[in-house]
């Protein structure tokens, strides 16, 4: 059967099963059922192999129930993000390549049916009126959707697709992000409850870092997670609690924001507070719960280094809190943080934890004492096409000891600073 043939018969039968099956009335596995009987009927005296029917029973019931072409694309555990620039243009990231795909959809109108299936499930809506949202799939990726006329090349959807299973210190170290030493390091500043921020560029890892870094607090406190879409995995923790915003109805009413959730979750006895993301004036109230005896809070935030982080967490406080004086934002800042992790997508496409720096406050002329603890240094064997390297540790000595002295914790040997391998 040819392609155009096929699509055809696909159509055809699609046409079939909704207009005389009861859809409302049939579970998914009974509609399933269905279509693959229809499916065997119809093809009885047609040479099709087992493969094609099976996929061209799949083809009908996801364009029903599922999300069409994308159910297929979805399920192919090599690709990490889709990227549909309207009906006829559709990217895929492979392996850190992007590559355009042949199929499409075969319209704008099938395009927008799908978009509604996604937004419908996570309780969502959008419309030309309220033309951007942001939610997830049923199995927890993240989607943007952007709609006409904001648009101007169609209907716009990107995926970041959910990892199955919860991202571990124990991968990231497989993946070559960091080293088993530093993962241990890590784990002790989660316990003795230093206030972490993990900033980098697009794609460049952070919420995965987050979650892996997450799942280091102790499995008897209490964590509230903010994110815009819920994202983190935390396995083996009972007392639990994940909020996720919620975006205005088509009459303007209803928004949820970050801002609501993090002053909401102040009042609900947190022991951490992990917000997903950073992105406006919701830092400032980050920020004061910080500094206000919820330490161990961790954090994410796009920039490209530690630096750029100190001046865009400025930027942000100033859209919640105009007015403020910037001295008084940048000790908020400076007292609020105590290691500030820079991650980066190099050359090669791989995702390297590439800077942990220490917070030390501002000084008498208002300028943020970073710390550099360990920097990423390129080793023999790097170039153009593969990276090679590892975290060294730097000659600067770790200050801020007390967390570790109220935890009981010595001091990690990693932190103590030895002349030979320093840089």
């Amino acid at each position: 059967m040819r392609a155009e043939e096929l699509e055809q018969f696909v159509e055809r039968l699609k046409n079939e099963v909704m207009n005389n099956f009861p859809l409302k009335e049939l579970s998914d596995n009974e509609l399933r059922e269905k279509i693959e009987n229809l499916v065997e009927i119809r093809l009885a005296n047609v040479y099709v192999s087992i493969e094609q029917r099976v996929a061209i029973a799949e083809q009908i019931y996801s364009s029903i129930r599922g999300f069409g072409l994308l159910d297929s694309i979805m399920t192919d555990d090599n690709i990490t993000e889709v990227m549909i620039n309207g009906p006829k243009n559709i990217f895929v990231e492979e392996a850190g390549k992007v590559r355009k795909i042949e199929r499409t959809f075969e319209s704008e109108r099938k395009l927008r049916d799908v978009i509604q299936r996604i937004v419908a499930q996570a309780g969502r809506e959008v419309t030309e009126a309220n033309p951007i949202v942001d939610t997830r799939l049923p199995n927890g990726s993240r989607v943007n959707v952007v709609l006409p006329p904001i648009s101007l090349n169609g209907s716009i959807v990107t995926i970041r697709k959910f990892s199955k299973e919860p991202m571990t210190m124990k991968k990231l170290i497989e993946y070559g992000s960091l080293n088993e030493g530093i993962a241990s390091l890590l784990e002790l500043l989660i316990q003795a409850r230093y206030n972490i921020f993990v900033c980098g560029g697009t794609g460049s890892g952070k919420t995965t870092f987050l979650n892996a870094l997450s799942n280091f607090i102790p499995k008897d406190e209490r964590i509230i997670t903010i994110e815009d879409s819920a994202e983190l995995q935390i396995e083996g923790v009972q007392n639990l609690v994940s909020l996720e915003t919620r975006n205005a109805n088509s009459s303007g009413a209803g928004e949820v924001n970050i801002r609501d959730l993090i002053k909401s979750s102040l009042r609900m006895r947190p022991d951490r507070i992990i917000v997903g993301e950073v992105r406006g004036g919701e830092a400032l109230d980050m920020l004061q719960a910080m500094n206000t005896g919820h330490d161990g809070s961790l954090s994410t935030g796009h920039a490209n280094s530690t630096f750029d982080m100190m001046n865009r967490l400025e930027t942000m406080v100033l859209q919640g809190a105009e007015g403020l004086p910037l001295m008084a934002i940048r000790q908020q800042i400076g007292s609020a943080l105590d290691i500030v992790i820079h991650l980066s997508r190099l050359r090669d496409h791989s995702r390297k934890t590439m800077e942990i720096t220490e917070v030390l406050g501002v000084n008498a002329n208002g300028e943020y004492m970073l710390n550099p603890i360990f920097t990423f240094v390129e080793g023999e064997g790097t170039s153009a096409e593969h990276v090679v390297g590892e975290l060294k540790r730097t000659k600067n000595k770790f200050v801020k000891t007390k967390k570790f002295q109220l935890a009981g914790i010595k001091l990690p040997a990693l932190l103590e600073v030895d002349d030979e391998t320093a840089v």
